[in-house]
């Protein structure tokens, strides 16, 4: 049985280091072997700053490379699904950045090949790897709430340099896609305790360009009556705010910074007896999240965030655009 997963980096993208390079060099299990970018200067500027051994000329060069055994894939979101799906024909494992692609759609095909290959395909939300979404979603499934009546979930920071490829439509940008899809993730997950998935019941845009929103609002319902609001933005006057919040019939839960809780977090639980924070280590996300991929490849373990949440995560996503009257994303 091999003891490491030998991974490709698909794009010299600024979240690589942070999310796979830097947690690497702590998991014992993973080593980040190879990088290929659009601009092979690029890829060996980035090789060099990062230590990676390898450079491919091109992200078909790194997949048909026989020593790689799973790929990162950060590449801008109209381009995850093309080149996961040409990662699994290539027989590599993957860890996708989320969004996992354009659409729910296209989602679809990406699981229906990962369920054929038997490979590893993992979605990127790292945040649920972190001991702190396991103890959010734990807390909604005690009863402590009692009955859940209403789950928010903001997630707003600043992007101000409107020329980022997270505002440009035909690479499936837009605040839903980057901010939104934690939101909904999030969402999903403290309101889903019962098995069921939200219906969007309205939302509201604000653009950055025809068809680009900056920001986005959104009403959901669950199958048994409790509700769900949802607010993201890129730009807005929510500058920065990353929040989760569930009202139940006998309490409430708060968190502040369920995204990225190494950082600074608090959980605050108030019932009619009592108040109380929680607390969580300065461990980063990244590491937990690059854990588990290991574990899935070499030992088999299953994952939190798999193709089959991410068809239902990318589907209410399609749901909000349309409730926005905006048109879905599609692949690049």
């Amino acid at each position: 049985m091999a003891e490491h997963v030998r991974i490709g980096v698909l794009g010299a993208a600024r979240i690589a280091p942070n999310a796979l390079i830097k947690p690497a060099r702590d998991n014992g299990t993973a080593e980040v072997t190879a990088v290929a970018a659009r601009d092979p200067q690029r890829a060996r500027e980035f090789a060099d700053k990062h230590g990676i051994g390898r450079v491919h000329e091109g992200y078909q060069a790194l997949l048909d490379d026989p020593t790689i055994d799973a790929v990162y894939n950060p590449l801008p979101n109209g381009l995850h699904g093309r080149w996961t799906l040409a990662a699994l024909e290539a027989g590599k494992h993957v860890l996708c950045e989320k969004p996992f692609t354009a659409n729910a759609e296209e989602a679809r095909t990406v699981a229906a090949a990962a369920k054929d290959s038997g490979l590893v395909v993992m979605e990127a939300f790292h945040y649920r790897y972190h001991p702190l979404a396991r103890r959010m979603r734990d807390i909604v499934e005690s009863g402590e709430l009692g009955m859940v009546r209403h789950i928010e979930a903001t997630v707003c920071f600043p992007l101000p340099k409107f020329s980022d490829i997270r505002y440009d439509l035909s690479l499936a940008g837009g605040a839903m896609m980057d901010a939104g899809c934690y939101a909904v993730h999030i969402a999903r997950l403290l309101g889903g305790f019962d098995g069921t998935e939200p219906q969007v019941a309205k939302a509201s845009t604000r653009l950055r360009s025809p068809s680009v929103d900056r920001a986005m609002r959104a009403k959901l319902r669950w199958p048994a009556g409790h509700t769900g609001s949802l607010v993201a933005s890129l730009w807005s006057a929510s500058v920065l705010r990353l929040s989760a919040r569930v009202v139940g019939e006998a309490g409430e839960l708060r968190v502040f910074n369920p995204i990225a809780p190494q950082y600074t977090h608090r959980l605050s639980v108030r019932t009619r007896d009592h108040h109380r924070t929680e607390h969580f280590g300065k461990r980063p996300t990244y590491a937990y999240q690059l854990d588990a991929f290991t574990a899935a490849v070499l030992r088999g373990e299953p994952v939190l965030t798999p193709p089959e949440d991410s068809v239902k995560n990318m589907a209410v996503i399609d749901a909000v655009y349309r409730a926005a009257g905006l048109p879905l994303r599609q692949p690049s």
